[in-house]
């Protein structure tokens, strides 16, 4: 089984949608109370009055246990819903906002149509929100920063719910949730969760689908020449080969395309000294096989492999990868293509001169690394995939998948 088989996912865009918002309806139906129905849908371009509690949460700091913190400052709007700055590979967070994290904020653009997480007929592990696809929904997956403590750092969700209890919205949210939803505080914070959630799913900020890319395929703009070789680049097999993992066309029902296939690969990124835990050499972020997630800790043919992001906004959601390894676009897509002729630019050496490929593994799972896909089936001596000028021009197409282009 080769977990980076990276195959489009066909399923229809509009039946997705359809059971995510049956599961909704349900869970909300649950919440019981009195006031206004939440499950009644929204006026077009308004938000229901769950989300609209989901959008005043999102931008809390005092839900925090340092107040400084939310979660919009690790998800800027600015930049994709990600991080704000290349510079800062992890967002310091903790009760006085100088305990570092593990992993780059990856931007929650396009998440609404995010499967949870299986294993296909084939075996390959496919779907799941977060880098490693523990969180089965946004539901699930808005909880976390919560309570962690390198992010708002509550001790628990009760402390989360006290905090929640004197917000400015306080009185709404009892009123959407029932009066005395603070007298269950475990209640209150999966309300919160689920607040969050449906504000993701229903303000379209989050999936616009107005990017010149968009625009293009809507056949109300067109690419420049350097942008449409970029293109035919990132979709050719033999050269950037991106759209293997990063579909490209519409969906067979006429649906844009997110530019992920939900599905894991394990592509060798060099380790990343910008991220405290990598001071010491046993410790290693395994994506899939853990140490975040736990359920999967004795699969080693998954250790290392990391859920395919979507490359909407890509040109603003630096840095890269799910260590934020690279601060640029251009070396991120050169890392693809000059990984294995060029080893010696992104791997440290030996005390021999040696290249030592791969150091962000544990040299047992250095096997789980794709090597036999375009562009990683070179060797040292051979020329790359792309030129580089060819990754300029794949860099200059990457840029017409930022939402709100205004032509």
């Amino acid at each position: 089984m080769h977990i980076a088989r990276c195959c489009p996912i066909h399923a229809s865009k509009t039946w997705r949608i359809a059971m995510a918002a049956s599961a909704i309806v349900a869970l909300l139906a649950a919440c019981g109370g009195g006031g206004s129905s939440p499950t009644e849908r929204p006026a077009a371009g308004r938000l229901s009055a769950v989300a609209a509690l989901g959008d005043q949460i999102f931008s809390d700091p005092t839900l925090s246990l340092s107040g400084r913190m939310s979660c919009a400052s690790c998800h800027d709007p600015a930049h994709g819903h990600s991080s704000a700055s290349a510079d800062e590979v992890v967002p310091a967070g903790g009760a006085d906002l100088t305990k570092r994290g593990f992993r780059k904020a990856p931007s929650l653009r396009y998440l609404n149509l995010a499967p949870a997480f299986y294993f296909d007929a084939e075996g390959t592990p496919t779907g799941g929100l977060t880098r490693d696809g523990k969180a089965g929904s946004l539901q699930e997956q808005a909880g976390t920063p919560l309570v962690a403590a390198h992010e708002m750092a509550n001790v628990s969700s009760a402390a989360m719910v006290a905090k929640l209890r004197s917000a400015a919205y306080a009185e709404e949210f009892k009123r959407v949730f029932g009066s005395a939803i603070f007298d269950d505080p475990g209640a209150a914070f999966d309300r919160a969760r689920l607040a969050l959630q449906m504000y993701q799913l229903e303000d379209t900020d989050f999936h616009r689908y107005d990017s010149k890319y968009d625009q293009f395929l809507a056949g109300r703009v067109a690419l420049t020449s350097r942008e449409l070789q970029g293109l035919a680049l990132f979709n050719s097999p033999a050269k950037g080969n991106c759209a293997a993992c990063h579909p490209s066309a519409r969906g067979a029902d006429g649906s844009p395309p997110l530019f992920t296939d939900f599905t894991y690969d394990n592509i060798g990124v060099p380790r990343n000294p910008a991220i405290a835990a990598n001071a010491d050499p046993a410790y290693f972020d395994l994506g899939l096989c853990g140490p975040f997630r736990t359920d999967l800790a004795a699969r080693s043919d998954l250790c290392g492999a990391f859920k395919v992001p979507t490359l909407r906004n890509v040109a603003v959601t630096a840095p890269y990868f799910h260590n934020g390894r690279f601060k640029t676009l251009k070396d991120a897509v050169g890392f693809y293509v000059r990984r294995d002729t060029n080893p010696e630019e992104w791997y440290p050496l030996d005390i021999d001169g040696r290249v030592r490929k791969f150091d962000d593994l544990p040299p047992p799972y250095h096997r789980n690394v794709n090597t036999t896909e375009a562009p990683y089936n070179r060797k040292p001596g051979e020329a790359p995939a792309l030129t580089e000028g060819e990754i300029d021009l794949v860099v200059e197409f990457l840029g017409t998948l930022t939402d709100g282009y205004q032509p």
